[in-house]
């Protein structure tokens, strides 16, 4: 199965800074995905369409789910999004829960879970995280509560590197998939990536076959491409 994450960020071509629908399917398209994952992803209710349904439609994908994370005036409601060729038999948005004191001073935001059940038995997980350290612990913390031990997938971005330990409870659960392919290779900023904070980790049950991150400049992130098996 081909997978992969995309952070869109809401379809805005990195280049022309204007929306565009078609380049974010074509990235897609190029890789030969079966499912991919979808972050910053605006849904009706404002400004924009439903973008998750969007890219659904232009890429032949044609099962897809949004899963809001706040709604944001005027533009609507925002969050995570998954399309795939397999039927999701159940899909859910969990939300993750805002730190409580905050211990920082930058910007937060709340964030959601993506998950969903798709027909061929795996469950899929697809995350953002916050931009700050306890943001990202109960990122991790909502995540763990959500993986399954075996046929499962968790994709996104997780704005950490490699190295930041927070990551260590997924990766003592689940393995990165760019390992031995691609691991270190940047995924930020797309024109010239600095930084690697996009991921896909999968159960240990299944075998990663391969990785990469192509060399395509269409949203601010590369997008992150695996094909795994059973």
């Amino acid at each position: 199965m081909k997978i992969m994450t995309f952070n869109t960020q809401h379809c805005l071509n990195y280049l022309t800074k204007e929306i565009d629908y078609d380049i974010m399917a074509r990235a897609i398209l190029d890789t030969g995905a079966d499912i991919c994952a979808l972050n910053e992803m605006f849904s009706e209710g404002g400004i924009y369409p439903n973008q998750v349904r969007e890219l659904a439609v232009r890429t032949g994908l044609e099962n897809y789910f949004f899963a809001e994370a706040i709604d944001w005036p005027p533009e609507g409601p925002y969050g995570n999004g998954l399309i795939s060729k397999y039927k999701m038999v159940r899909c859910e948005a969990v939300k993750i829960p805002d730190p409580c004191p905050r211990r920082y001073n930058g910007y937060y935001e709340t964030r959601c879970l993506l998950k969903a059940e798709l027909e061929n038995g795996y469950t899929v997980l697809v995350c953002h995280f916050g931009l700050n350290l306890d943001e990202a612990e109960n990122a991790v913390k909502t995540i763990l509560e959500n993986i399954s031990p075996k046929k499962c997938i968790l994709m996104g971005d997780f704005n950490v590197t490699p190295d930041n330990p927070v990551l260590n409870p997924i990766k003592e659960k689940m393995k990165d998939a760019s390992v031995g392919f691609c691991e270190n290779t940047p995924t930020w900023p797309s024109d010239k990536p600095e930084v690697k904070i996009d991921y896909i980790f999968v159960s240990n049950d299944l075998k990663v076959e391969g990785a990469c991150i192509p060399e395509i400049i269409a949203s601010d992130h590369r997008v992150h491409f695996a094909k795994i098996s059973e």
